[in-house]
């Protein structure tokens, strides 16, 4: 059968994360700049898309393209490794050493990776700097302004708005990230993976590898921005909030129902046998 039961994929995922956390540096890098590279491909598809229709939920639809390309190519995106690498450390997997190993050099490579496609994007999009208005444009600057100093205009509750739309975001991303193990088939993975990832760009919420592209794009392209307000009220909190809902929502939660189960199997096993 193409379906895959959670408690399978689970483990499968659980391995996964180990091969991910022995993986040398330089592969990490190769596969997190690319996948930095690829979510900004999917951000300006969903823009374009957005701006053309005049209806969001159209880009929001499209979005999942470069999520999808991401799992299916095994590139590394630190915010569906913060689910997977928990549960590959949970399971006994992986050490804590080579966890956190994995994630500060996939977070840098997605920011590298995220950063050269804006450069190039900002580039194609005002042709070489002889165009500055364009409905693209505009789009891109209001969503930049909107993930920082629309938060920081309301001072703390802005932050604690900011944090929860981080959980919200990463509770799906890594449900995607899930998903890809749900099925044998590509296109079971393709339609299991992009739901989820569907239902948070939708809602506009918080992902740190997106927001690593959309931001330093929108300062590019003339947004009101400075580099200490991309960090400090988007940037370190969207990354907390994302491992947060991604650790205890996603693997910590899958972890815990899945074990109990594959005891009780193994409890009910070893009871027949004698």
């Amino acid at each position: 059968m193409d379906y895959v039961k959670p408690n399978d994929a689970v483990q499968a995922i659980a391995t996964a994360g180990k091969t991910k956390s022995e993986l040398s540096i330089s592969h990490i890098l190769i596969k997190g700049m690319l996948a930095g590279g690829l979510l900004g491909y999917a951000t300006t598809l969903a823009f374009t898309a957005s701006t053309q229709t005049g209806i969001d939920v159209v880009g929001a639809l499209v979005f999942p393209t470069g999520f999808i390309l991401i799992l299916l190519l095994n590139l590394e995106l630190v915010t569906g490794s913060f689910a997977m690498l928990p549960i590959a450390k949970l399971r006994g997997q992986t050490t804590m050493p080579l966890l956190l190993r994995n994630l500060g050099w996939a977070f840098l490579a997605n920011l590298i990776g995220s950063v050269i496609y804006a450069v190039l994007f900002a580039i194609y999009i005002t042709q070489f700097g002889h165009v500055t208005d364009s409905a693209l444009i505009e789009k891109i600057i209001a969503v930049a302004e909107s993930k920082t100093i629309a938060y920081q205009a309301i001072g703390g509750d802005g932050m604690v708005v900011l944090f929860v739309k981080a959980l919200l975001c990463n509770w799906m991303v890594t449900i995607g990230a899930v998903m890809a193990f749900m099925s044998q088939s590509t296109i079971g993975k393709i339609v299991a993976m992009g739901i989820p990832v569907f239902m948070f760009f939708a809602q506009g919420f918080e992902h740190a590898v997106v927001n690593m592209f959309v931001i330093p794009a929108g300062i590019m392209l003339g947004a009101d921005i400075s580099f200490g307000q991309w960090w400090m009220w988007n940037q370190i909190p969207v990354t907390i909030g994302n491992f947060i809902s991604g650790f205890l929502f996603t693997g910590l939660a899958l972890h815990v129902i899945t074990k109990e189960k594959s005891d009780l199997s193994k409890h009910a096993y070893k009871k027949r046998a004698s």
